[in-house]
């Protein structure tokens, strides 16, 4: 019985884990697609396209964004074998690694600039560039308000979600 027992309290464990984790994962899903929704909204007031300018930039645009996903996850991932400096790999092959995968990330935007042009008037690509830097300081001013971002007490942050002082030692 008490065998029984314990089999129960097992699963009704891995249960409640298995929602808990279902249900992080759909918050993260949401603030995802909450972010991205703000950054629609913000570019179409910028840059106040028509209906035929939007229906050819916004597939183009959508297929950049997901290159930059891609290149910065294959720069992040670089990264992070340099941090962890792995093993039986020479430090020169990692740094040609990151190199590469920055380098892709300055192509994918050159060449997403030219693939603009394509679809929109010069003006109307410069206003893009403005509108993703506003879009890009918006975000990071919610972070610094603690609408987001990195929990409190991640490396980087005090408790409280506010940025740990940076000391003089470390500035020179």
């Amino acid at each position: 019985m008490k065998k029984i027992i314990s089999v129960f309290c097992a699963l009704a464990l891995m249960g409640s884990v298995a929602a808990f984790a279902q249900e992080k994962g759909n918050k993260k899903e949401d603030w995802r697609e909450k972010v991205r929704s703000e950054q629609v909204a913000l570019i179409t007031s910028e840059l106040d396209l028509t209906e035929a300018e939007a229906q050819a930039f916004w597939p183009v645009y959508n297929e950049v964004q997901a290159q930059r996903r891609e290149a910065f996850q294959a720069t992040s991932m670089a990264l992070k074998a340099l941090k962890k400096g792995e093993e039986g790999k020479d430090v020169n092959a990692l740094l040609d690694q990151y190199e590469a995968a920055r380098k892709n990330c300055n192509d994918v935007d050159i060449q997403a600039l030219a693939r603009f042009k394509k679809v929109l008037p010069a003006e109307k690509v410069a206003r893009l560039l403005v509108a993703e830097e506003k879009f890009r300081h918006q975000q990071i001013g919610k972070l610094g308000k603690g609408e987001g971002g990195p929990r409190p007490g991640a490396p980087g942050r005090r408790s409280g979600g506010k940025p740990a002082p940076v000391m003089e030692a470390e500035m020179n």
